[in-house]
């Protein structure tokens, strides 16, 4: 316990980035107690566009909405997004890529072929067909972010188990009579983990730049439920005039997806045993 201590110490991107994380996931959750105002219904055109004051920290907007709880609120869309969809690229990804993996032959060849194909596609370009079809709003980002990025997942979790399924606790497994599924889920997977989760941690910072685009587009989250991505796109007209309405969300676009990937390098990085031999 004491060494694990010493190497999490030794890797300042990895602290850093799970404290990100952390204040992130702490905002997001005590959203209602952290926001002076609530975030779409207190609106006063009275007090509209006013810059960052004691009063208003972050100013207001043009509808006289507060920033910082706008941006308060906005982080539970943000990092719901990131959670929802990286856990269904996840899964999908994990299936596909173990079964591929562990089988081989018709279907790992099958396999292989639609993850090249969802790799040679732009994922935003993928998530706006999606989004074209199922139309805007929260629940068809979780779709299509869903669908996008799995290839990744799918390919790192084929490699690992290609590299181990002919280990001898595998064997041992299998001559003991245990099924295929439990063999896979439950002796294979758990020793594959480490680098699926720094993928999932990448994966997240990911969807939020693509939630932020897509809400951008006015495709994401509908007004009036605020996201970073969709205060920006009603900032755009404003920018010269009143730049806190963009410099704000953008932070917190910025701040949070710089933590989820110096997270994601610092558990490579902790991981990793050849990359724990060289540090």
């Amino acid at each position: 316990m004491d060494n694990w201590v010493k190497k999490i110490r030794k890797r300042t991107n990895l602290v850093a980035g799970t404290i990100v994380f952390l204040i992130i996931v702490f905002v997001a959750v005590f959203a209602p107690y952290l926001a002076p105002t609530h975030p779409w219904d207190d609106a006063d055109l009275m007090i509209s566009e006013l810059p960052p004051s004691g009063e208003y920290l972050f100013g207001t907007d043009s509808k006289g909405r507060d920033i910082l709880s706008r941006v308060i609120y906005g982080s539970r869309i943000s990092l719901s997004v990131g959670v929802i969809s990286q856990l269904i690229n996840s899964v999908i990804g994990i299936v596909f890529g173990l079964t591929a993996g562990y089988f081989g032959r018709l279907w790992d060849d099958i396999v292989v072929a639609v993850a090249n194909i969802m790799l040679s596609i732009p994922s935003l370009i993928f998530a706006l067909a999606v989004m074209a079809l199922l139309g805007p709003g929260l629940i068809n980002v979780f779709i299509a972010l869903g669908l996008t990025n799995w290839a990744y997942t799918c390919r790192i979790t084929r490699s690992q188990v290609l590299g181990t399924k002919n280990q001898n606790y595998v064997k041992a497994a299998k001559a003991m009579g245990f099924g295929r599924c439990r063999v896979m889920f439950l002796h294979i997977l758990p020793n594959i983990f480490g680098p699926i989760l720094v993928m999932a941690s990448l994966g997240m910072a990911d969807a939020i730049l693509m939630e932020a685009s897509l809400s951008f587009l006015g495709l994401g989250t509908q007004p009036p439920v605020p996201s970073w991505g969709g205060m920006l796109a009603g900032a755009r007209e404003q920018l010269f005039t009143a730049p806190w309405l963009s410099i704000f969300p953008g932070l917190a676009i910025f701040i949070t997806v710089l933590g989820l990937n110096l997270l994601g390098d610092g558990l490579r990085d902790l991981l990793d045993p050849h990359m724990s031999e060289t540090k």
